[in-house]
């Protein structure tokens, strides 16, 4: 009688044991699913904020063109005009104009070093930095020693865009800065800092060459517009990031 007793009060332990088991189980599984609910209603939530305060623009926008490695394009032929003997498509020359003035109180030394560049410039330009290189007299091979043209290509693509691939073709693309050594500029976040007053942005910004392609410039600068600028600029796009948020 007691043997029975005793197995009894075994198996009952052991069902209560396998029934608590089993609550714990199913409330972590239903608090696993609740956060994980929680974590995507969230970014649902900031998805969806991004989205119903993007400007009224398009990927067809004429300040929004991409051109890059990815997205090549032939000659586009701007109408231009000069800003301080730089040449720049004419409907941002203004803004340029104004850009400049306002980085030029930061540091008097602000100038501009590039604008628009055709593509059969752009190959000439190309093709002597590669031969530089080559020559070990470039701006990353500067030992002296020659390398390969394949190397020397490399070298060259961490600082400037082969023909149909680079900005400065639109005219929206200015290099700036206060100095002529790239990278360097002790100004350069304060400067890009203003930059989307004016319509610019920063356009290959530290942490962001997955996106782009290309490693920071603290030079390039590119205009897109001044909603799209400020846009960008607070929920940090690339221009690449950008246009996948708007309509064609």
């Amino acid at each position: 009688m007691k043997r029975r007793i005793t197995f009894s009060l075994i198996v009952l332990v052991l069902l209560i044991i396998g029934a608590l088991g089993f609550i714990l189980v199913t409330n972590d599984k239903s608090n696993s699913t609740n956060e994980s609910a929680k974590k995507t209603s969230i970014s649902s939530s900031k998805e969806a904020t991004k989205k119903k305060d993007l400007p009224d623009a398009k990927q067809s926008d004429w300040d929004l063109v991409l051109v890059s490695r990815k997205s090549p394009k032939d000659e586009m032929n701007p109408t231009l005009a000069t800003v301080n003997g730089i040449q720049v498509d004419q409907r941002i020359a203004s803004a340029v104009q104004q850009f400049l003035a306002a980085a030029q109180q930061i540091s008097p030394a602000e100038h501009l070093i590039s604008g628009y560049r055709s593509v059969s410039y752009q190959e000439g330009l190309y093709q002597s930095y590669v031969q530089a290189e080559m020559n070990g007299q470039g701006t990353v091979n500067s030992s002296g020693n020659p390398i390969s043209e394949e190397e020397a290509i490399k070298n060259v693509q961490t600082y400037s865009q082969p023909p149909r691939s680079s900005e400065h073709q639109t005219g929206l693309a200015i290099d700036m800065s206060n100095i002529d050594s790239l990278n360097e500029s002790q100004y350069a976040k304060q400067v890009a800092a203003i930059a989307p007053k004016y319509g610019f942005v920063l356009r290959f910004p530290e942490g962001k060459k997955a996106e782009t392609g290309i490693g920071y410039e603290d030079w390039h600068f590119r205009y897109v517009g001044l909603e799209n600028a400020k846009y960008m600029t607070e929920h940090n796009l690339t221009l690449e990031e950008y246009l996948k948020l708007l309509p064609a």
